[in-house]
């Protein structure tokens, strides 16, 4: 089922020998690529806007605050 406030998105992702995951780059699906230039927090939270409960990354990407959940193995932006 479609969330029409969920984009999910591809993540090139850095996982450590603790798990940890670390955002590296966020994939639109035509084909452009951001980099993410900073995590700035890292916690289990709920999505306000979409639903659904997993790790929100506040990140910036291209100079905007972003929120990047990771939830039961896939990423999504809010609309």
């Amino acid at each position: 089922m479609e969330n029409k406030y969920k984009i999910f998105v591809t993540i090139t992702a850095q996982h450590d020998t603790k798990g940890r995951i670390r955002p590296l780059i966020l994939h639109w699906e035509d084909g452009r690529k951001f980099e993410v230039d900073k995590v700035l927090d890292v916690r289990q939270a709920a999505s306000q806007k979409a639903g659904g409960q997993g790790v929100r990354y506040t990140c910036r990407i291209a100079g905007k605050q972003v929120y990047l959940f990771h939830d039961d193995g896939k990423w999504f932006i809010e609309k």
